[in-house]
């Protein structure tokens, strides 16, 4: 069945993958939030304001879902009686609080999810003691670097085991008909209390501060509605996604308020758009402020109010459904359906996974395999950048109002609104170009479909640059990355080749053709000396440098770096190897096999050109990076690192019936 909701979804028929886990879980000291005079965007946008101030673009959440344009969240807030806020958002240091930099201090696992998001599950483990925020802050910030750092779990308050398992399963009884299950255990010795309070909301696209282009005409509106008895209910309308009904198993509070920033608690002197804010529904839980939430049981934000009092080693379970089939009868929303819904996803599950689990995989490795893609899939997000528009408002955008320095300034072209592959939902809540490539290869086991389009995201017009450069990610979208989409492309081809037994031509053209330009950058704006040596900078590997390879060189001069200049040898390899294969389809790629094969032989002498200024040191029987200085002259660095052992990854097999169809490249 989740073969077939792959195929449906690929051919435009259902839209299964509509619905998924495409909340960030911090949206909190990033760039795009980011309109400080210094770029410091850690501090601009705190987790401390976070629960007061509407984002601009985009949300976060625990263990939430959202359409794929983000309009509408959901997501799962607690509160254990004794918290300063209510937990809605992970919390973690910025990376001038962690003694190592920016790290989450939470624990939360991604159990489970199939490729369509059919059948999901997340766990997240909340201590019954007020969560330790000063402390963590307090007692890392005086740690150093050579020690280790301050966890949540040093701090105690997971002593004698009192904390909650919460449980959060979805399951799709249609594509937008998401049954939501969620389970509260006592780990601990004695009954704890505990609030749940699931959450739905839209992004907000309509205050007047949010660029018109990006700004909807219309408000949508959540709104409570009768239900029958036992139940609660509001309804949900949207301009775009149309109506909805969010039903909960039980006659619990209905909670409303508005997604909108309260000015006057952060920027005193300025007036709130409405008397009920984002952070009206924790002022009235944690602070009993009845007047924060809208008496008129409407609004952008609402959650149902679920207090429970769990004895030790029991348990608690609420059901709730987000559907917009209005059809559906109420005495239908939580009957036996509604277990055997979840029954049959994760059956579906399970027949899913083994069917792509090598059949030598023990219990252990299968287990091991089928989360680790969970955490692929669950990894998913919703990425929203209009560079015009964000640029604009920073007085930075260099064809219209522009009249200060801000970074990305010269990615105006951009307008990223998609679905993406995330390094990390917390630490990493951006695409990074070069990581992108490497999570196709595991997301093509369960969803090539979507493997491939991650694969062409960065080279489309909204996201590669005019002048062929692919972005690096969005603290600095000029940044350089091993070109490694090539090699990526290639394995997702004859992965595919492996399954089906046959290529997918017109995507291996696509990406070939798109490829040229970025390779095209690379040899105009990395080789600046036409020399066939490369100099990238970051490249991926800034850990293993004795010192930035960004940035300007002390001794002035230039940096031609062993790794870069490997990385597109290996580039040009690939684009043989894709030109070959595309030869057998279409003659006319038969002079683009001979154009790369030239390209690797050049890059090849020049690497290895002897005397000072190559960079393979015969002696040592090592590459190094080779410091051009003013005067012209060179001098090794002579460091042992990965550096020097990459060009040894830039090896490739031609197959036989591809040298066949090119005597010519291969007598080069």
């Amino acid at each position: 069945m989740e073969k077939n909701r792959l195929k449906e979804s690929r051919e435009n028929k259902i839209p299964w993958k509509k619905w998924g886990p495409y909340l960030s879980e911090r949206q909190w000291g990033t760039v795009r939030e980011d309109y400080s005079h210094n770029g410091d965007a850690w501090n601009f946008f705190t987790h401390d304001h976070a629960r007061s101030r509407a984002y601009r673009w985009g949300e976060d959440g625990i263990a939430g879902i959202s359409d794929d344009k983000q309009g509408l969240c959901f997501a799962l807030a607690l509160w254990n009686g004794k918290d300063p806020i209510l937990k809605e958002r992970l919390f973690g240091l910025t990376n001038s609080q962690g003694n190592h930099g920016e790290d989450v201090k939470e624990y939360y696992f991604y159990l489970d999810s199939t490729p369509t998001h059919s059948y999901m599950k997340y766990l997240y483990k909340y201590p019954q003691a007020a969560y330790p925020y000063d402390d963590l802050v307090r007692t890392n910030s005086q740690r150093s670097r050579d020690e280790m750092e301050y966890e949540l779990l040093d701090t105690g308050v997971f002593n004698e085991d009192r904390y909650f398992d919460v449980f959060i399963e979805y399951a799709k009884a249609g594509p937008e008909d998401i049954l939501v299950k969620i389970t509260a255990v006592n780990r601990g010795p004695e009954a704890s209390e505990l609030h749940l309070l699931p959450t739905l909301w839209f992004r907000n696209n309509w205050s007047a501060w949010i660029a018109d282009s990006n700004r909807t005409d219309k408000k949508p509106v959540l709104r409570k509605i009768k239900s029958s008895k036992g139940m609660s209910a509001l309804s949900v309308k949207h301009p775009l996604l149309g109506d909805f009904v969010f039903s909960c198993d039980g006659d619990f509070p209905l909670l409303f308020t508005e997604n909108e920033t309260n000015h006057e608690l952060l920027f005193p002197g300025q007036k709130n758009e409405s008397p009920h804010v984002k952070d009206g529904i924790n002022d009235f839980v944690v602070q009993g402020h009845q007047e924060t939430v809208n008496p008129a049981l409407q609004g952008t934000k609402a959650a149902a109010h679920f207090q429970v009092n769990i004895d030790a080693g029991q348990s608690t379970e609420i059901r709730l459904r987000l559907s917009k089939k209005s059809s559906k009868s109420e005495g239908a929303v939580f009957g036996d359906s509604f277990e055997k819904v979840f029954a049959d996803r994760l059956q579906e599950a399970n027949e899913f996974y083994k069917s792509v689990t090598p059949a030598s995989a023990s219990e252990d490795e299968a287990s091991v395999l089928r989360q680790a893609l969970a955490g692929m899939l669950w990894s998913k997000q919703f990425f929203f950048f209009d560079g015009d528009n964000w640029l604009d408002e920073h007085n930075s955008n260099p064809l219209h109002k522009g009249f200060r320095s801000s970074r990305n300034s010269e990615w105006y072209h951009m307008l990223n609104e998609d679905i993406i592959s995330m390094p990390d939902k917390w630490e990493y809540p951006w695409y990074a170009a070069w990581d992108l490539a490497f999570h196709t290869l595991p997301l093509s086991i369960v969803d090539p479909d979507f493997a491939k389009d991650q694969m062409e995201l960065m080279l489309r017009a909204l996201y590669m640059h005019p002048n062929g450069q692919m972005p690096a990610y969005e603290w600095n979208f000029s940044d350089v990355n091993p070109p490694v989409h090539a090699w990526a492309t290639l394995f997702l081809h004859h992965n595919e080749m492996a399954l089906h037994g046959k290529a997918d031509v017109n995507f291996l053209k696509s990406i070939f053709n798109k490829l040229l330009v970025n390779f095209t950058w690379w040899v105009n704006r990395k080789d600046r000396f036409g020399k066939n040596v490369f100099e990238g900078g970051f490249l991926g590997l800034d850990n293993i440098g004795i010192f930035d390879r960004s940035a300007h060189l002390p001794t002035g001069g230039n940096l031609e770096q062993a790794d870069g200049t490997a990385w597109m040898a290996l580039f040009s390899q690939n684009m043989i190897e894709m030109a070959s294969e595309l030869s057998l389809h279409d003659p006319t790629y038969e002079d683009m096999v001979i154009k790369f094969v030239e390209h690797f032989h050049f890059i090849a002498a020049a690497m290895n050109q002897p005397g000072q200024d190559g960079m393979w040191d015969e002696e040592d029987g090592f590459y190094y990076d080779l410091l051009r200085l003013p005067d012209g002259s060179a001098k090794r660095l002579k460091v042992r690192s990965l550096v020097g052992l990459l060009p040894l990854c830039a090896v490739t097999v031609i197959e036989k019936e591809q040298r066949e169809q090119n005597p010519a490249a291969m007598a080069q």
